[in-house]
């Protein structure tokens, strides 16, 4: 058969600077693997990327010459892969969802897709090629039972990979994975109920190989890993095995309370330049920083010193916050964001949204019992245009003013010079000065602005307020505007969906597995 496979790399093209310049690193790692399953059970894999309706990289034979559709969504991305799906389906090809999207909300999925993949793994797949036969009107849900044990490594997967790299002119971010789920339980994550697991030392240091055997120039080597690090002497040892010192650009995302200074030092020598810990709330959520019990301004001043001590060997030192926890109450969460960025004026802060994106946290069944989670279209969580879920401490006025105060501090002309200054010892300081204006003052805060203008319209706030389910027009209009072509296809009962799918499907129970054919 000849398989097509599109990787969603964003809802809309890039349009400002740092989206034209980053979004063709943006790739999934598992449409590759996909990709080399299929070809491994004798089937010709072709592979595409998408941003918005704009083809970044690759292609596909024409729709009459396909057998089979891979498709890969965020919840952002889901109205372009509807669109997608249904322009396809229409030509007769069935269709395939996987990704995060597919996990979230595996009901809504089934109504425009033939199949929606939950966790994934190459027996699944192949049973799957077996039979493609079209399953209307509503899909099957297939799941393998856990996450895969193994994946095809780097080597194998290169292929389908390269032309999004090839796009990439700046860098070119090379997605790496060496475990899989997370030990920790933090209530918001996906990842949460997902039992850690490494995955094979041999073949992690068979990518490393094959990285440095292509001699990218721009190769930067990330780790996809939800939690890198949980074992991180043993992936240290084997860098170390088969990379010189200094010798490759690593980029992760890891824990607070793993970056004490001797793994610093291991880190810093072993040419991990950007690192990325989960700070989360200032009052909550404290177990991968250790500071269960730690609050407030004395939460602030001990993670502005780890923060501190972490920018000294990692030049890129990138903290996480979320706004709109239900521990948040007045101007104080946003007053300590401000003293951080001053007590850590090397860190790049990262501020989401709080959205509750249907089945992929237990959190979420919270929300939903107390009716606080809006039925905002999937093309709008993407943890910065819209929440989701109603503040239980604000209006929605007094958070975006609020979020826009903290923004423009953050990322003032001030703050952005003293960031730059104090990582000039890394050209990666340009990187973080370019994304600061671009993305996030020209960007984010941008849009804030945008949201908090619209919650004055008695409409457009009513819909937020769970008041009324009318779509306001100006979220409309986007979407048909970053569809383009693809409006025409996306069926227009796809702009709603249930935001309570979850507790009404009797959860926690898990989505039961549906024969295919």
């Amino acid at each position: 058969m000849r398989i097509g496979i599109i990787d969603l790399l964003g809802k809309e093209p890039p349009r400002n600077g740092y989206s034209r310049l980053m979004r063709a690193n943006n790739t999934s790692i598992m449409p590759q693997v996909v990709g080399v399953w299929c070809e491994e059970e004798g089937h010709q894999a072709h592979i595409a990327y998408y941003s918005g309706t704009e083809l970044l990289a690759g292609g596909l034979p024409e729709a009459e010459e396909l057998d089979l559709l891979f498709i890969n969504a965020f919840s952002q991305c889901a109205l372009l892969a509807y669109a997608f799906s249904a322009w396809y389906r229409h030509r007769g090809v069935p269709t395939v969802l996987g990704g995060p999207h597919a996990r979230s909300y595996p009901e809504d999925s089934r109504r425009y897709f033939d199949y929606v993949v939950g966790f994934c793994d190459r027996e699944l797949v192949r049973d799957l090629l077996r039979d493609t036969a079209p399953q209307r009107p509503l899909g099957a849900y297939l799941s393998a039972a856990k996450q895969p044990d193994e994946l095809p490594g780097l080597r194998q997967r290169w292929k389908f990979l390269k032309p999004s790299m090839d796009r990439a002119k700046v860098l070119k971010l090379v997605p790496f994975l060496g475990s899989l789920g997370c030990p920790y339980k933090c209530s918001f994550c996906i990842d949460s109920t997902v039992a850690y697991q490494p995955l094979p030392y041999e073949g992690l240091k068979d990518d490393l190989r094959f990285f440095r055997s292509l001699k990218m120039r721009q190769g930067v080597a990330v780790w996809h890993d939800p939690n890198f690090g949980i074992r991180l002497h043993d992936y240290l040892d084997a860098i170390e095995e088969v990379v010189p010192p200094g010798s490759v650009t690593f980029v992760a995302e890891t824990s607070l309370s793993l970056l004490r200074e001797d793994n610093l030092k291991r880190l810093k020598k072993n040419g991990f330049k950007a690192i990325a810990p989960g700070i989360e709330s200032w009052f909550d959520i404290g177990d991968k920083s250790r500071m269960r019990t730690t609050r407030g301004m004395e939460k602030v001043r001990a993670v502005a010193e780890q923060a501190n001590l972490v920018n000294e060997y990692v030049p890129y030192t990138q903290c996480n916050l979320i706004f709109g926890l239900d521990a948040d109450e007045g101007a104080e969460p946003f007053e300590l964001t401000k003293r951080f960025v001053d007590l850590a004026p090397g860190v790049y802060p990262h501020f989401a949204l709080l959205s509750a994106f249907g089945r992929n946290a237990v959190l979420n069944l919270e929300y939903q019992k107390a009716g606080r989670v809006l039925p905002v279209p999937f093309h709008f969580l993407d943890l910065v245009q819209s929440m989701n879920v109603k503040p239980r401490n604000y209006t929605w006025p007094r958070f975006y003013d609020l979020v826009i105060d903290t923004f423009d501090y953050a990322f003032s002309a001030r703050a952005l010079v003293k960031r730059l200054a104090r990582n000039r010892r890394s050209y990666i300081c340009w990187e973080q000065f370019f994304r600061g204006i671009s993305s996030e003052r020209n960007n984010r805060n941008a849009y804030h602005r945008k949201m908090r203008r619209w919650m004055d319209e008695p409409r457009f706030r009513a819909f937020f307020e769970g008041e009324t389910t009318e779509l306001p027009a100006v979220l409309t209009d986007q979407i048909r505007t970053h569809l383009g072509p693809l409006w025409e296809w996306l069926p227009r009962e796809a702009l709603h969906h249930d935001p309570n799918a979850y507790l009404h499907s009797g959860a926690p129970q898990p989505l039961p597995v549906l024969a295919a054919g």
